[in-house]
Order: C-alpha cells, then structure tokens, then sequence
C-alpha cells in the first residue's frame, strides 16, 4: 500500500504511489547479489527472470528481490540479494512480506460476496450504511456509491497523505484507529465530484472495511480471514492483530528512508501497519498473493455475477493501458494480453504480481520502496518490468 504522494510523476510509476520522501539520496550500501545456484527449476524462461530480479539488486539497490511463478504447469522460486542490507544473508525464498494495498482486493471480495448475499448494493450511497459518517468540504456520503469507493472514483481525499508517513520514523510504532484516519481524510475537501474522474484514495477502502463491520456486525479482518483467506488456502496470509508489529520468519528485513530531511535508512521490517486497515495491512508471500489471484480468475471466491463486476473496468493516469476495476487492476503484458492483480507498496516491502486468465501466475517482491536507494522513477519502472519477464519469459 501506498503510504505517502508525492508528486504527479510518481503517481505514474506506482500503483500505490511511493511515499514522501523517498526521492533524494538515501544511505547506499549495496547488497550482495547471489544469483542462487540453489533455485529449484532452472532454465532459459528462470534465468531471464533471474537476471532481472539480480539488476533489481545490483543496479536499483534493492537489498533483496524474490519472485514465485508458476506456469505451464511448472512452478519456480527464484532469490537474489541479501535477507539483511550490507550483509551475506541468504534470502528465504517464498519469504513473508508486508501485502500493502493487496489487501484492498481481499477487501473488495468480501465486500462483493455481500453483495451476491443481497447485503449491500454496488451502485447504493455509502450513507445507506454509514449514515451521517461521510460529510465534509464538498463530500456527501448520500452522492458516493459503493462501486465509487472500491473503483476509486468517489473523489475523497487520501488519508495517508495527511497523518505524518512522511517521517517514517515518527509514526513506525504508532497505532491508528479507523476512525481517527477517517477524521484527518474529511477534514480536507474533495478533490472531485464522485464520478467525474479516477483518484486513488485509500480512503476508500478505510469505508468499504467500515462497511463491512457495519453490515456483517463482526471485524473486518475477522471476515477477511473467513470469508477470503480460509476459503482460498492461503496458509502463509494474515491479518496482524493489535499491537503485532512483527513479520512472521522467515523474512527478508525492509527497509525505509526515516525522513526526507536526512535520507536516513531505517529497518521497517518491525512497525505497527495500523494505519494500512482495509486498505492494506495485511501480511502474506508471493505464493499466497499469486495463488489468491488465480483462485479468484477461477470463480473460487466469487459468483459469476460479482467477479464480472469486478473485472468491469476504468481508465487510470498510472501507466498507459492499466486500468482499475473493483479493487484490482487490469496490466497489459509485452508479450500481448494482460494480467490481473493489485500490488502494494508499504515502508519496507514492495510487491507486485497477479495472474491471467490463461493460468500464469506471478509474485514478485522487493525489500524496499523505490526511490529508497536509487531514482523512484526507474526503480518503480524495473520492478513493473520484472513482473513482466515473470510472466512473459
């Protein structure tokens, strides 16, 4: 999940933005590429994805990069880098990281299978279930609609932009209520009238978690676990509890600049992800989040209906051709087609991934945010076509 904007030309480059102050020179100490002579499955298609994932380490200063692939029938782990930044630490492969904005598709279905309940309404106010919550500056609960939040065109403002992520270190052990990030999101105005164009907000994934408690009267992350994560298999994904600021091993350790100020590097692989809610604080592996995108192109968590209106989709200004339907996106591959997925982007982690509807499946990891060691725009860009030679080679 995105925690901070920055400027319009990040906007372009990540799916979730990169944070505030990670453009600027940072403390580099290059980790140790190790091409892995133990990766399981080796060929021609692993090595074209092998030499990506060690450019991400040697030329972008990832400190670690790791990709989970499976396709025609064969699946592969592939490793490169060091489990801890300056250090010869191998790296797990198939390792634990922070899902960021992932979550909001695991939000999305639960949201969607209450609809195919007759619980909620896709094109129904937010009021009908929050009533009186969403007021503000040029905002009314009573002209957003469900499908406006989980579509992102609802024009609320981003809450992460307004409570502090640029300053890492100020807010890695603090905890969140919803309510409070919903509070800090109204008190700015809107930034367009709902409908009139695509903005992503995690604020709108702040609701739609709201909603859910609102309608099921159980915890968000009670229902996500049953209704999303049980379902599916995912025995490697979860939803931290309160005050859990740990990531389960084995791991690779994120990092994050502190501050834009002194361009410090942190270790942000312990830090409280309550600010990420619904919107992105869950934890899980390449595998899980690969495995979670298949399961739901097959019709394995959703009614036809639902995963149709899902997959309905509109234009975005991230990247030519990707496209957003309801908490996933539509990314166009070199190799002709597209694939689906949502990527996430929190202090520490990057991932990326998804599947086709031909059956390749993807997910890809970094052990940082771009812009943290080397230039945003091109480490964003390298990440993004990684995952395109994970799926492509």
């Amino acid at each position: 999940m995105t925690p901070r904007t920055t400027t319009s030309k990040l906007r372009t480059c990540l799916l979730v933005i990169a944070a505030a102050g990670l453009v600027g020179s940072a403390t580099t100490v290059a980790a140790v590429a190790n091409p892995s002579e133990d990766t399981p499955g080796r060929g021609s298609k692993d090595r074209a994805l092998q030499k990506s994932l060690d450019a991400l380490v040697s030329e972008d200063k990832f400190p670690a990069a790791f990709a989970w692939v499976r396709k025609d029938g064969r699946t592969s782990s592939l490793i490169s880098g060091s489990a801890r930044l300056g250090e010869r630490v191998p790296v797990p492969h198939d390792g634990y990281v922070r899902a960021g904005s992932n979550t909001k598709t695991f939000t999305a279905v639960v949201v969607l299978q209450l609809v195919a309940e007759g619980k909620v309404a896709l094109d129904e106010p937010i009021e009908t279930y929050l009533p009186g919550v969403v007021r503000g500056e040029g905002i009314d609960g009573r002209k957003i609609t469900v499908r406006q939040l989980l579509q992102h065109t609802s024009g609320l403002p981003n809450y992460t932009e307004h409570i502090g992520l640029e300053n890492f270190a100020r807010i890695q052990h603090k905890f969140f209520h919803p309510h409070d990030l919903l509070t800090a999101a109204l008190a700015h105005p809107a930034e367009f009238a709902p409908g009139a164009k695509w903005k992503y907000s995690n604020t709108n994934y702040l609701l739609a978690g709201m909603l859910i408690e609102k309608v099921t009267e159980r915890p968000v992350q009670e229902q996500i676990t049953e209704r999303v994560i049980r379902k599916a298999g995912l025995h490697h994904t979860s939803w931290p509890q309160p005050g859990d600021r740990a990531v389960p091993k084995p791991h690779a350790r994120g990092y994050a600049l502190s501050s834009l100020e002194n361009g410090k590097v942190v270790d942000a692989t312990r830090m409280d992800p309550s600010w990420g809610g619904a919107a992105g604080q869950m934890i899980s592996t390449p595998s899980d989040l690969a495995r979670f995108t298949r399961l739901l192109l097959d019709g394995k968590l959703l009614a036809p209906g639902q995963l149709a209106e899902m997959r309905k989709t509109v234009d975005t200004p991230i990247m030519p051709g990707w496209r957003y339907g309801l908490g996933i996106l539509s990314i166009p591959l070199s190799c002709g087609g597209e694939y689906w997925g949502h990527g996430g982007d929190i202090d520490g982690y990057e991932t990326r991934g998804g599947a086709t509807d031909d059956g390749r499946s993807v997910g890809l990891a970094v052990t940082a945010l771009p812009g943290t060691f080397s230039d945003a725009e091109k480490s964003a860009k390298a990440v993004m076509s990684a995952t395109d030679t994970a799926f492509c080679a």
